[in-house]
């Protein structure tokens, strides 16, 4: 048993002052409202600490210089690595490539999805961000490796066509739990049909869709937005878009790259004041550069990115994604969109496991599963939790409680 004593605990309803959280095997025990500590438990002192649900990132290609399409064992590499940002679940992010390629990534979530490694964030269904996107969107995905939805299986087109991602794709089951494409291609409404049928989460994005488009492929099963107004359309008050179609609905859940830097804050607080932080997803879009320092390189499924100051760009100087963290994305919720540290839990933590589905994570409550993150006053990782243990730091700094 440990006990993480004294904190001020962030519940769903309120912030208990001076509370405490009872861990036991892999699952919350107890949520006490004062300093406790039984006798035979381990404990840790979390005075002066908040204590909050795991962060969890739905879009997340690399960190620390691994890469989720690197040969190997690049995605068990990125499930290390995230813990120290207070990061105890992800889902591993790609970018369009080959069927190969994309296989040998998918064999690789699909041997760490469904059990807890010691040291290491739970692994979640992989989120695709697939061939199907429109080329004038693409950012830094590269064009190579884009086709439409619609090609027919004999087509010729070199090296792959997209039937055959989407075989691999329907051969993946489970082990693939979002999808992002762009609904205008030809094919994309009737692709987002059968998808959301098989039970993927379809995402719109790295798309030019109209308002009414768009709003066509939510109607047909698109439930989530990749990160919302980037390579997008930008939005207008006579053409919406895409991103006003996202505003205007309820039933489908935003991404948002909580960097100050992708999207200016003001946009960042006029998207959670639109749809409100439970229906708002901060992620990173973190690459392999983030973790790095400045003016290091890395890759992003085999292109070489640049890590700058406040983001990762290609050769010829595209934005290439984020070099966020998790843990400055909480904090940025707080300092920069002047959020609460309830709304922070909710876009961090509660609001992606209920959009995955993911009913006994990001949130502390009695029986739930025990992922957790202690935070200073400053809002920086002390120690992370995963199913009931310590998984960063390494050393577990815990004391025995006697009588």
């Amino acid at each position: 048993m440990i006990v993480l004593s004294g904190g001020d605990v962030v519940l769903r309803d309120r912030v208990q002052n001076r509370g405490s959280v009872i861990l036991d095997g892999d699952r919350i025990a107890a949520v006490e409202t004062a300093p406790v500590a039984p006798v035979g438990a381990d404990v840790i002192d979390a005075f002066n600490c908040f204590i909050v649900p795991g962060f969890i990132d739905v879009h997340v290609h690399g960190v620390a210089g691994h890469d989720t399409l690197d040969d190997g064992d690049a995605v068990a590499h990125i499930a290390r690595a995230l813990p120290r940002y207070g990061v105890t679940a992800f889902c591993p992010t790609t970018v369009a490539c080959g069927p190969d390629t994309l296989q040998s990534f998918l064999d690789q979530v699909r041997a760490a999805t469904g059990r807890v490694v010691a040291g290491a964030a739970r692994v979640l269904p992989a989120h695709l961000e697939s061939n199907f996107i429109n080329p004038d969107f693409r950012g830094a995905q590269p064009l190579t490796c884009l086709r439409t939805p619609d090609e027919h299986k004999g087509a010729v087109a070199w090296p792959f066509t997209g039937p055959q991602i989407l075989e691999v794709i329907e051969n993946a089951g489970a082990t693939v739990g979002i999808v992002t494409l762009a609904p205008e291609l030809p094919g994309g409404i009737d692709l987002i049909r059968a998808l959301a049928a098989a039970g993927r989460l379809v995402s719109l994005g790295h798309s030019g869709a109209d308002f009414d488009t768009a709003v066509a492929a939510i109607e047909a099963g698109a439930r989530h937005a990749t990160h919302l107004f980037n390579r997008m359309t930008p939005m207008a008050h006579r053409a919406p878009g895409l991103a006003g179609a996202v505003l205007a609905r309820h039933d489908v859940a935003a991404e948002l790259i909580c960097d100050g830097f992708h999207v200016h804050p003001a946009m960042c607080t006029m998207a959670i004041a639109a749809k409100g932080p439970t229906r708002v997803m901060a992620i990173t879009d973190a690459t392999s550069g983030a973790g790095l320092s400045v003016g290091a390189t890395s890759v992003l499924g085999g292109q070489t990115i640049h890590v700058r100051e406040r983001a990762a760009f290609l050769d010829d100087g595209t934005l290439a994604g984020s070099t966020l963290t998790m843990d400055r994305a909480f904090q940025n919720m707080v300092a920069m969109f002047g959020r609460s540290l309830h709304d922070a839990v909710l876009m961090c933590s509660t609001t992606p496991a209920g959009q995955l589905g993911l009913t006994e994570l990001g949130r502390i409550s009695e029986g739930v599963l025990a992922d957790l993150v202690m935070l200073d006053r400053d809002l920086r990782v002390v120690r992370t939790f995963v199913a009931g243990r310590q998984v960063w730091p390494a050393s577990a700094g815990l004391r025995r409680a006697s009588r």
